[in-house]
């Protein structure tokens, strides 16, 4: 008998509020989906219309590009990397690896040794080469740097090729060859 049943005049409000908690939480799902599919939307948009399109009047297609030197030399393989954006180099990078996949610019013994024999190492010389590219968005203007001129003549061979391959809008890996010394 002290029992209570339950019906939708007893608590009213609550019943009510319990309906609009379900319709919120249906509303709120749903908008989950909205956003979802909103972002999903523009990311496509983005890839068919970014990746390779290339406006009328620029000279290079956006996307990132790469040439390696086609051999190794003294153990490391020299790289260049480069994102176009807009007809404007947005990041470039230029370093080398050995057979492994070590990137040179962290190797700290190969530092040591170099360091004090040049005055540099390839932590300091590909970001300078790098960030020359950045800056003068191409190769010309580029200043080779003292001891690692070897290297600078590889880096503006390297970036010549990504620079053609932003042209033809061609992202495979351009194989550079090794400059023939007389």
């Amino acid at each position: 008998m002290g029992e209570k049943k339950w019906n939708d005049r007893n608590s009213g409000i609550s019943v009510q509020a319990c309906h609009l908690g379900q319709l919120g939480s249906k509303l709120f799902f749903r908008g989950k989906i909205a956003i979802a599919a909103a972002i999903f939307c523009l990311f496509a948009c983005t890839v068919i219309s970014g990746c390779g399109s290339q406006k009328a009047g620029s000279k290079w297609k956006d996307g990132y590009y790469t040439a390696m030197m086609e051999e190794y030399e003294h153990g490391w393989k020299e790289y260049a990397t480069i994102c176009i954006m807009d007809n404007k180099i947005v990041s470039a990078e230029f370093n080398a690896k050995n057979e492994s996949g070590f990137i040179k610019a962290w190797d700290n013994a190969y530092m040591k040794n170099m360091n004090p024999v040049t005055g540099t190492y390839p932590n300091r010389y590909t970001r300078h080469y790098a960030s020359e590219l950045l800056e003068n968005q191409g190769i010309e203007g580029i200043d080779m740097m003292a001891g690692a001129s070897h290297s600078g003549g590889n880096f503006l061979r390297l970036a010549a090729a990504v620079l053609e391959c932003a042209e033809n809008g061609d992202t495979q890996i351009a194989i550079v060859p090794a400059e023939q010394e007389e």
